[in-house]
């Protein structure tokens, strides 16, 4: 290969020196010719030396290709089979850490059931983390009085005047409006909501005023499916 890549430079030396400064054949300017020819002469002499080397430890080498061929194979395998390798990351996660957002294909949010049972939810309200209980049966998104007041807000005693039924009943709460409720990647702004008496519930519930909001919202087993617009 030594050889071959000298005799192709020479050539393209020969046919430089004869084109006399024109067009070679009327096609290839005589740089462009002499940067190919230059290029090949270069990958020839890179292959003799590999070709050399290779034959110096046959089985290490066949060893490395078959390594490096193997991540090729791996590269290929996860760009292909992309989503399906995201979604199965989402699952970890929300397994490692339930209630929280994991996204999904096509910006799907997933939230994996708590060990006890409910779906616990963690979202941000007006830019502060809160945990909610994700209960289709809440006519609206609800705080307590103690995570509203982390929030600073605190409805005089004469705003509990709505009533909201929850799974576990009717409850008295003073209505409000959220600047802004976020779950992953799902936004929604100015979001109605409920903040029930002192002691009334013992967590939030991320009720209708919000998943009315989506596109769509649904459980598959131990996951909650929320996809935002």
């Amino acid at each position: 290969m030594l050889i071959l890549g000298l005799v192709v430079l020479g050539v393209a030396l020969l046919v430089l020196v004869l084109a006399d400064g024109g067009r070679i054949g009327g096609v290839v300017e005589p740089d462009q010719l002499a940067g190919l020819a230059s290029g090949i002469a270069v990958l020839l002499l890179v292959l003799a030396g590999f070709r050399h080397r290779f034959r110096e430890g046959v089985g290490t080498n066949l060893r490395h290709l078959l390594i490096w061929g193997l991540i090729g194979l791996a590269c290929v395998a996860v760009y292909a089979y992309r989503d399906t390798a995201q979604e199965v990351g989402a699952r970890v996660m929300g397994e490692l850490n339930p209630g929280s957002a994991t996204v999904g294909p096509g910006g799907t949010v997933t939230i994996t059931r708590r060990a006890d049972g409910p779906f616990a939810v963690k979202a941000e309200v007006n830019g502060s983390t809160q945990s909610f209980l994700f209960d289709t049966g809440a006519s609206a998104v609800v705080l307590t009085a103690e995570n509203a007041a982390a929030l600073g807000i605190r409805p005089g005693e004469d705003a509990f005047t709505t009533r909201v039924a929850t799974a576990n009943g009717v409850t008295f709460a003073a209505p409000i409006l959220l600047d802004s409720l976020r779950i992953g990647p799902i936004l929604e702004r100015r979001v109605s909501a409920m903040v029930s008496r002192p002691g009334a519930l013992s967590g939030n519930l991320l009720g209708q005023s919000f998943l009315n909001r989506l596109p769509s919202y649904e459980v598959r087993g131990d996951r909650l499916i929320l996809k935002g617009k």
